[in-house]
């Protein structure tokens, strides 16, 4: 990895393969061996970005570019087919609601299962319990289990632990767009601390207002290019032309 760098993807491209009438049992591979027929997805095609330490960053795109592949392939849920992706630091992310929460555990209990996952402690998590609990405002509901939480809910928890790991680099996608406009508002604040704090922050929005307000650097995912990497507002005013 190249001196300052935290996250660099080099040359990178990820395929995923489609199968389409596919045999599920046995008998169906002996009766149909011709039906396991694929289409090779060419997702990401070579990918080279390198984010430095204290960045705040935008993934833009329209719905199928590749955005959330590559923040997956950022955490290593996936890898790459070709080239690497490489990570320095301690990193937590927001990608999925309800990722890392077991359905019948409660807040709580899902405070210690997700936040362990993120490395922390028991007793580390124990010095920050009341903490986490008090941002996401859901003392009320925090012993209740969490497939009785709403989709605000859930984003108020998952982002509370989030915030207090003490990662090196934050990784959301679009999470924030499910909560009400206070907590939302809570959040940008807070991602904002974070910021002045010198976290490395990557975000996928298409709140281009958010990313105006909160990001320095706006990468353009284009069908699975980087087609444009810079200054923010610059790279938002050449994405709305293809997209108006």
């Amino acid at each position: 990895m190249l001196k300052g760098n935290v996250i660099q993807v080099k040359n990178m491209s990820k395929n995923f393969n489609i199968y389409f009438d596919k045999a599920n049992t046995l008998k169906e591979k002996m009766m149909f061996w011709n039906r396991n027929k694929k289409e090779v997805r060419n997702v990401l095609k070579n990918i080279n970005i390198n984010i430095k330490k204290g960045e705040t960053v935008a993934l833009i795109g329209t719905n199928g570019s590749g955005k959330s592949t590559l923040l997956k392939l950022m955490t290593k849920i996936y890898y790459p087919t070709n080239g690497s992706v490489e990570t320095k630091g301690k990193l937590t992310s927001l990608l999925e609601l309800g990722a890392g929460f077991h359905p019948d555990f409660s807040g709580r209990e899902n405070i210690y299962f997700n936040a362990s996952i993120f490395g922390l402690s028991k007793k580390e998590i124990d010095k920050r319990i009341d903490k986490i609990i008090e941002f996401s405002e859901l003392s009320e509901f925090i012993d209740n289990p969490v497939r009785t939480y709403s989709s605000g809910m859930y984003m108020r928890l998952a982002f509370s632990i989030a915030i207090n790991v003490d990662a090196d680099i934050l990784l959301i996608d679009e999470i924030l767009a499910v909560g009400d406009q206070h907590f939302q508002e809570k959040c940008y604040d807070k991602l904002m601390e974070l910021k002045e704090d010198n976290t490395t922050i990557v975000m996928v929005s298409h709140s281009l207002d958010s990313v105006k307000k909160l990001c320095d650097r706006a990468i353009w995912i284009y069908e699975g290019t980087v087609r444009m990497d810079g200054n923010c507002d610059e790279v938002i005013e050449e994405y709305l032309k293809v997209c108006r």
